[in-house]
């Protein structure tokens, strides 16, 4: 027995095919037009809803990322910095790392441009569906600090250690470290390299001071030796972006008055 349009749409929606719902009328005048036959229109129903879910993951994937902006290449200004490392960002930028389990250090001078790579890493990452935790790093301590002091550290454990990419950015931007960064640092790095998850660290310290500024030097080499083990690492030298762009909003000041 044939089901009117009204029942068809009722039918969906119980179904919770909401993409075949959202094109069902334009794909059956589509059909008409065209005269297809049933499989091609199905097939054309079946992919709005495989587009649906895949948009309605990625933008899920997003928001429990911890992102709060989308970076990608086609902004980046490589001209600004020429000494950076372009051929391995892009291939860090492919996320093949990510599948493959391994780690990047992107270590540098403030401004170069690591964060803005760091992000679209994660960006891409979340393009490919896996599952990816953002932090910036005096975020991620006061993750850790916060879970032990209310009883949730093993459910936060579990999110750092178990998403498909982890990125912490900016790590001794602050110079003031908490008391427990080195063990809160060393058991998430362990974790993850037991089970080959990727991390993503973004510094502009060099890894020789990580030791002093963790205030524990077998710490530091446990992590670094675990991070390199598998790992890519990338300087970024050149001039700050942010330092550019303040020059041009006071120059752009100036000419208005």
């Amino acid at each position: 027995m044939s089901m009117t349009m009204v029942e068809i749409e009722k039918q969906l929606k119980n179904l919770r095919l909401s993409g075949m719902l959202a094109t069902l009328e334009s794909r059956a005048l589509q059909a008409s037009q065209c005269n297809a036959v049933l499989v091609e229109a199905l097939s054309w129903l079946l992919q709005d809803e495989m587009d649906h879910r895949s948009s309605n993951l990625r933008q899920r994937r997003f928001k429990a990322s911890g992102l709060t902006e989308l970076k990608t290449l086609t902004e980046f200004d490589w001209s600004f910095n020429p000494k950076l490392p372009k051929r391995e960002i892009y291939e860090l930028v492919t996320a093949k790392f990510i599948q493959n389990g391994e780690h990047a250090l992107l270590i540098g001078s403030p401004g170069t441009g690591k964060s803005h790579i760091a992000k679209t890493i994660a960006h891409a990452s979340i393009q490919l569906f896996q599952k990816t935790v953002y932090r910036e790093a005096h975020v991620f301590f006061e993750d850790m600090f916060e879970a032990e002091q209310t009883g949730k550290t093993k459910k936060v454990l579990k999110l750092f250690s178990e998403a498909d990419l982890l990125i912490i950015d900016d790590l001794f931007l602050r110079k003031k470290m908490p008391s427990d960064a080195a063990d809160y640092l060393l058991d998430i790095i362990i974790n993850r390299y037991s089970k080959r998850k990727s991390v993503v660290i973004t510094s502009n310290r060099p890894i020789e001071d990580w030791g002093i500024l963790l205030k524990d030097n077998a710490a530091s080499s446990a992590i670094l030796d675990r991070l390199l083990h598998h790992g890519h690492l990338l300087k970024f030298e050149g001039k700050s972006y942010r330092l550019k762009e303040a020059a041009k909003r006071l120059s752009q000041m100036k000419d208005k008055k």
